[in-house]
């Protein structure tokens, strides 16, 4: 980003008279003006960068178009072959040069880090990355050869070559127009650049923080804008220390910013081999051709140009290397909560593998990391394509802010008339919906970028299979739909269930079509599942950056106040919005969900026959509310005196 914004600097500083700054020269200052452009630009959304991007691009080709227009009727190939050939300082000096130039193209790899803001990724990311840099790559050598062809290149300027070769190719009376044009264009290039750079350190800060390499702190939501706007404005604060630092000597930030990712490029190479090898879950939409001679052959070529870099640049590069793992083993290496796929793969294989190899994955793991399969896990119950969308929205939120995985399950009820025998025989006939919905449910799942399995169950039960499959695969959170059921028995099981069952772990119970959980609602007065109601409500303010309330009611507003204060603050709630009334509870309910966008309420701790004899009133006007309600309840030891009468 701060190569690109000096190069900005560059072109701008020739339209445009700049100020010197202090110690700053007048490019510095052009690139400084122009990353704090662009950090403001990312600040407000990519929806916004996009657009912007879209209208750089758009004028940028057209002025780009007329250069090479006017350049070809004014080229000359004697000026291109010139003094000493196509190659005047010898073919050894090409490899040196690509090294240089690589950091022209980086920007191809950077479109992958906007992957969770693309419409079907699997195909629309493989189509960008490779579509960019072919069409990219022509209009780079056309361009260049033009300008070759225009000026010999003993005499190319180093600061500003378009400008200069626009100068000769267009007439005397379109000279200065022509210039001010590509000068203009060439603005737009490097802006261009800059923008698209700065929109992906912010998302790569972003998902580091995500993982815990970094801080959580980076991951705060802005309220109005929905971007990470601490990543973006940590960002913007390197990039100004790497132009004020190294902005006088463009060609040693260049360098080394190839270097870096010379070596990112070849750990991606070799990232690929690893998940194709060692995940037998990995089932990407695109598979890259002749694996695995492609990978390989781009390890090589991409540790292989760090031969034609300079001393200088390596050293300055490997301080960053030095840093980054100095920074690995003093923080990350505490807060990482996974086992990447490598060393799960070494230490399941112990016995197999040598000594050292093993050695080195357990002292290099994350301290007390979690196997992937050993990861918190959340399982969807889906039946109803109506609801499908919110529940798996639901339930990847959960599933992302413990980093953990999604089980997505229909289960097929099968009349007890028919044997599971008979209808296993008709599994294809009978289970074309199940299919189609779990499909849609992985759709959704990995757009969210959730790792998810699926599985369709035959079964004589409903709601009980639902949770045997949650003790068979150890889930740590149910969510189901309310399948048409009252909430305002204010339990997940039914009667008789409640009686003599205890549920598998925290389940949640989603009554509505939609999920957003902009404006979130907590109705509280304390108790066993209130508490999951807190959990839930934290993690989607982590993930989705939701607005948090929580309403008490109570026969005195002081003993109110002070209940509701207590409570927020042990459960991580400090910062929420505290509503206390008094009056009718399903008055209060009704009318503080007022504007919200999701009531979460904690099942309730009566007694079954204390239910049915006194009503569940606080719960009855969950039924009537338009605002989408979720159940929780978490599952604890209950005498079965305590589960008739509370």
């Amino acid at each position: 980003s701060a190569f690109y914004s000096i190069g900005f600097g560059q072109y701008l500083a020739t339209l445009v008279p700049m100020p010197d700054l202090w110690m700053l020269s007048d490019v510095q200052v052009g690139a400084l003006l122009a990353g704090a452009i662009f950090v403001g630009v990312n600040y407000i959304g990519a929806k916004e960068t996009g657009s912007v991007q879209t209208v750089i691009v758009t004028i940028l080709l057209g002025i780009l178009t007329l250069f090479a227009v006017q350049g070809w009727l004014s080229f000359d190939f004697e000026t291109l072959l010139g003094d000493g050939g196509l190659a005047p300082l010898g073919y050894g000096a090409i490899l040196p040069g690509t090294a240089l130039v690589f950091v022209s193209f980086l920007g191809y790899a950077k479109i992958a880090t906007v992957a969770e803001e693309l419409k079907n990724p699997g195909r629309n990311l493989p189509l960008a990355i490779i579509g960019s840099v072919v069409i990219v790559t022509i209009l780079y050598s056309i361009l260049v050869s033009i300008m070759l062809g225009v000026v010999p290149w003993p005499e190319l300027s180093q600061s500003a070559p378009l400008t200069q070769a626009t100068e000769l190719a267009f007439p005397g009376g379109l000279a200065v127009f022509a210039v001010t044009i590509v000068t203009l264009g060439a603005l737009l290039a490097t802006a261009s650049s800059a923008n698209a750079s700065i929109l992906a350190s912010a998302r790569i800060n972003f998902a580091m923080g995500r993982d815990r390499i970094v801080t959580n702190w980076l991951n705060e939501i802005h309220p109005s804008y929905a971007t990470p706007y601490r990543s973006i404005l940590v960002t913007g604060a390197i990039i100004v220390v790497f132009i004020a630092a190294l902005g006088r000597d463009i060609e040693v930030l260049a360098k080394a910013a190839s270097v870096l990712h010379l070596v990112v490029y070849a750990l991606m190479n070799a990232a690929l081999i690893v998940f194709r090898e060692t995940d037998p879950e990995y089932d990407p939409a695109f598979t890259v051709p002749l694996y695995p001679i492609t990978p390989i052959v781009g390890i090589v070529l991409s540790l292989g140009l760090l031969a034609f870099v300079g001393t200088q640049e390596l050293l300055l590069s490997g301080v960053f290397v030095v840093v980054a793992v100095v920074w690995y083993f003093a923080y990350a290496r505490k807060n990482v909560p996974r086992q990447g796929i490598l060393g799960e793969y070494i230490l399941d294989r112990g016995t197999e593998l040598p000594p050292t190899l093993v050695d080195a994955a357990v002292n290099i793991a994350p301290d007390g990391a979690t196997r992937v399969d050993d990861a918190p896990k959340t399982m969807v119950a889906v039946s109803n394509p109506l609801t499908e969308h919110a529940l798996v929205k639901l339930a990847a939120a959960l599933a992302t802010h413990e980093q953990g995985s999604l089980l997505a399950t229909h289960v097929i009820q099968v009349p007890d008339q028919t044997s599971l025998q008979a209808a296993a025989e008709q599994r294809d006939r009978i289970s074309t919906t199940s299919r189609q919905l779990l499909a849609d449910a992985r759709e959704d799942a990995e757009e969210l970028g959730v790792r998810v399995e699926t599985r369709t169950v035959l079964s004589h039960q409903g709601l009980a299979e639902v949770f045997d499959i949650a003790c068979e695969h150890d889930i740590d959170t149910l969510i189901l739909g309310h399948g048409g059921a009252k909430l305002a028995g204010g339990r997940v099981e039914g009667p008789l269930d409640e009686l003599t069952h205890d549920l598998p772990c925290d389940v949640l119970v989603l009554d509505g079509q939609q999920f957003d959980a902009t404006e979130i609602l907590i109705p509280t007065a304390g108790g066993h599942s209130s508490d999951l109601s807190a959990t839930v409500a934290l993690a989607l303010q982590d993930v989705v950056g939701a607005n948090v309330s929580v309403l008490h009611v109570s026969d005195d507003l002081d003993d109110g106040r002070e209940f509701v204060e207590t409570w927020a603050s042990e459960h991580g709630l400090q910062h929420a919005e505290l509503l206390v009334e008094t009056g009718d509870v399903e008055t209060a309910i009704e009318q503080a969900s007022a504007g919200r966008t999701l009531v979460i309420v904690g099942a309730t701790e009566r007694g079954l026959l204390s239910r049915l004899v006194g009503g569940a009133l606080e719960l009855s006007v969950l039924d009537e509310l338009e605002t989408t309600v979720l159940l929780a309840e978490r599952p604890h030891e209950r005498s079965l005196r305590e589960r008739l009468f509370g």
